[in-house]
């Protein structure tokens, strides 16, 4: 099973990704090694703000460039819980 996450920047950017392992996959983000996203070194602390099962790998990284796309509003309305997926026609 494949996971949508969104990790918050000390910037309050937002970072989207996918992985199997979200837990693991922050982990690897905050230690700021090189496993880290490019995006995120140097913007820590970091706070995983986000995260919803997304199936497949495929229907995930789908997700994921669709969530990519939103404005910043309606991403934190998703993380708020304001919005679901299914409600932004993202599901």
């Amino acid at each position: 099973m494949w996971y949508l996450y969104m990790v918050r920047c000390s910037d309050s950017s937002l970072y989207t990704g996918i992985a199997t392992d979200v837990a693991r996959r922050f982990a690897e983000h905050a230690a700021q090694g090189k496993q880290a996203a490019k995006y995120l070194r140097g913007k820590g602390p970091l706070a995983l703000v986000f995260a919803v099962q997304a199936g497949s790998r495929a229907e995930a990284s789908r997700l994921e460039a669709k969530v990519k796309r939103l404005a910043k509003v309606d991403k934190e309305e998703l993380i708020k819980g304001v919005e679901s997926l299914a409600s932004l026609g993202l599901m």
